[in-house]
């Protein structure tokens, strides 16, 4: 399995011994830098190019919202750095998970996340997908459901757009875009709608509405719904 370079941004020291220590578990996970502040994780991130970033939001020079949107702009202006970011981190919060994904962030979970856990949303935003933790992928669809009771934009056209995804799989939508059905069914999907309330609006089988989520998920290249929805709005798929 190939190596996965990975530098922890954390300002606790007994929480950075603790994801030193979980991650390392895992042989091809190497952790090539830690930072204790977000002066430091900025020049770490342009010097050491890792793959993966974990990122605090409570730096206490600078929160990791505002880390994660510093980079991003740098990396545009670079192409050459593909960092993934992972914010991680005690805060649930609707207004912060928002505001993580809006500055770029790839995927967020909990400090208090299980072991295995960790090592699996790692390697899934190495891999190039979103992973969330299920508390915090409930806070993302409701607003959403909020924004968009019906699945449509309401009148004041008003949508949720969390900004930000890597130049490989924008190429990859470009490349395989969806099809008019598709997107329709990714629409309901970011409502919050399930298969069965898909088919019922749209006048298809449920067998149908799955094999068009089939093909959602292959061309955004996620593994779930949730996924789906985020990514979609990342990308401003979703009008």
């Amino acid at each position: 399995m190939n190596e996965i370079k990975i530098l922890v941004i954390e300002d606790h020291n007994l929480t950075r011994i603790g994801l030193r220590a979980a991650l390392q578990t895992q042989p091809e996970l190497n952790i090539v830098g830690e930072a204790a502040n977000a002066a430091d994780g900025i020049k770490l991130l342009k010097t050491l190019k890792p793959d993966v970033a974990t990122i605090d939001i409570g730096l206490p020079d600078m929160d990791g919202i505002e880390l994660t949107r510093t980079f991003r702009q740098y990396q545009a202006e670079n192409e050459d750095y593909t960092t993934k970011l992972l914010i991680l981190t005690m805060q649930n919060s609707e207004q912060a998970v928002l505001a993580a994904f809006a500055a770029g962030a790839d995927s967020y979970c909990m400090k208090d996340i299980e072991t295995e856990k960790l090592v699996e949303a790692v390697r899934t935003t190495h891999a190039g997908s979103s992973w969330i933790d299920p508390a915090i992928a409930d806070l993302v669809l409701q607003q959403i459901r909020q924004d968009f009771p019906d699945g449509s934009r309401g009148a004041s056209g008003k949508r949720v757009l969390i900004e930000g995804i890597d130049p490989d799989t924008e190429k990859s939508i470009v490349t395989y875009p969806l099809t008019h059905r598709e997107m329709d069914v990714l629409e309901l999907i970011v409502a919050g709608c399930d298969n069965a309330e898909i088919a019922k609006r749209l006048y298809l089988t449920v067998g149908t509405v799955k094999t068009h989520v089939r093909g959602i998920l292959n061309k955004l290249c996620v593994a779930d719904r949730t996924q789906a929805a985020v990514r979609a709005l990342r990308a401003g798929l979703v009008p």
